[in-house]
């Protein structure tokens, strides 16, 4: 006979891997828990010697298997030389003699009936992708969602997601940056009103309750393991997922063995597509769902833009630029290739509106200061390329500073781009790219939208 559990440690650990001391439980459940197997432990840090005895340590959380990522020291609690993952450090330290925990007993059973409320009508294209998607999930094999910026990516997931959903199955949408989560969080809320829905990424609160839908950051699923039907990762083309081999582990890791990963980006790589055409399926759309072309970028000169602002003033033509911008009020962004330059600029911004403000990566009011963009309390925002996805502002215009320099590539001058005209009442908008000398990223994107719009294939 099966021993008795509490159904809300099961709801919170399944699919999880967590560290035993920091769980919301309180030591005697979980003790009870373990003595009854229904939870599992696994040590933190596994340590094995190889040839001429050198010691190779792997991380059971995070899967990071890079030596100089480990530090060894003197461990007080084990009395001994304990190794401890910088890696994910973040997240809570694991070390030799940490105890990670896992769910071992019955899973739980989730909810066969979901609303899907979304009242638009896709495009023929975004129609076709999403059968396609549909398909590729019953035959269990990987799909990318290759389609331009504007073109209505998360609303060809809808019909996906929901038919996973109404099969009991639970499903991650994962993206490897906070604000492309911020953005589709109350979209998905919205479509699916009564499904068990949670986003985790970087200070969010959890919650011990089991959401059959997960929004992720990619670095959250370092705490899943076997956790997922299906998983979608959004901008599957952005830093630091492309640059970390442990990120892309930790998707397969909290995905089920045989289960599927989605893609989805404007921007795929040609490694990407390579492996998607070879081992999955690739659905292409080289329209935005309004139909209008995406924007073409202007080039205009900015000599000497970094030696203007260093000295306290801003060059003439970006003076003339936001003046524009505040007159038609249209809200804006301005991007910058360094922080440095960026916050050097802001107060010079300040002196044409008090309001304009700056963000980047690290910044603590980010998520403040965009949404206060999204709610038309600010008129526009200095930027670095933290927003050159994840960010809809109907009606948006976009200068881009420095456009010369290496840090605007072609794929991130073309998901900037897409952030003007995405909405059907604001199709269009200026993008231009303020430069001191072009470049061949330059030209290559503005070839490519260009081929885009007169219906290439987008690769």
């Amino acid at each position: 006979m099966t021993k008795p559990f509490d159904s809300t440690v099961r709801d919170f650990l399944a699919g999880r891997i967590w560290l035993r001391l920091h769980t919301p439980f309180p030591t005697e459940t979980i003790d009870k828990h373990i003595e009854s197997q229904h939870i599992q432990t696994i040590q933190g840090i596994k340590s094995q010697k190889k040839f001429a005895n050198q010691v190779r340590h792997f991380c059971n959380r995070c899967e990071n298997d890079t030596q100089s990522r480990f530090t060894t020291f003197d461990c007080a609690k084990c009395n001994g030389p304990c190794t401890y993952c910088r890696h994910c450090i973040k997240m809570g330290r694991i070390s030799t003699c940490t105890e990670l925990i896992v769910w071992n007993s019955e899973p739980p059973v989730y909810p066969l009936e979901h609303a899907l409320t979304w009242g638009g009508i896709l495009t023929s294209q975004q129609q076709k992708a999403s059968n396609e998607l549909i398909e590729s999930n019953n035959k269990r094999l990987p799909h990318l969602i290759s389609a331009v910026c504007g073109a209505g990516k998360t609303e060809i997931l809808f019909e996906p997601i929901h038919k996973l959903l109404t099969q009991g199955k639970r499903v991650c949408l994962a993206a490897p940056r906070v604000d492309v989560i911020l953005e589709l969080e109350p979209r998905l809320r919205t479509a699916f009103p009564n499904t068990a829905i949670e986003a985790l990424y970087g200070g969010s609160e959890s919650t011990i309750e089991s959401a059959q839908l997960i929004l992720a950051t990619t670095h959250q699923l370092y705490r899943f393991r076997h956790a997922f039907d299906a998983i979608f990762v959004d901008e599957a083309d952005a830093f630091p997922y492309t640059a970390e081999e442990t990120l892309r582990r930790a998707v397969r890791k909290a995905a089920k063995p045989q289960t599927p990963i989605h893609y989805v980006t404007a921007t795929p790589s040609e490694k990407l597509l390579a492996e998607m055409n070879k081992t999955g399926r690739v659905s292409s759309i080289n329209r935005r769902y309004h139909g209008h072309p995406l924007p073409v970028p202007r080039y205009d000169t900015l000599w000497n833009y970094a030696k203007h602002i260093r000295k306290g003033r801003l060059p003439a033509k970006l003076v003339k630029w936001i003046e524009e911008r505040l007159q038609l009020q249209q809200p804006f962004l301005i991007f910058f290739h360094t922080i440095m330059l960026m916050e050097e600029a802001e107060p010079l911004f300040k002196q044409l509106d008090a309001k304009i403000c700056a963000v980047h990566a690290v910044h603590p009011d980010r998520q403040e200061r965009v949404q206060a963009l999204r709610n038309k309390e600010i008129p526009g925002l200095l930027t670095t390329t933290i927003l050159e996805r994840g960010i809809t502002i109907p009606n948006v215009q976009v200068a881009v500073v420095g456009s010369e320099q290496l840090t605007f590539n072609k794929c991130a001058l073309v998901q900037i781009g897409g952030r003007v005209g995405r909405s059907a009442q604001f199709p269009t908008g200026d993008f231009v790219l303020f430069h001191h000398g072009i470049t061949y990223a330059m030209d290559e994107a503005k070839n490519e939208i260009h081929r885009l719009n007169k219906g290439g294939v987008h690769v």
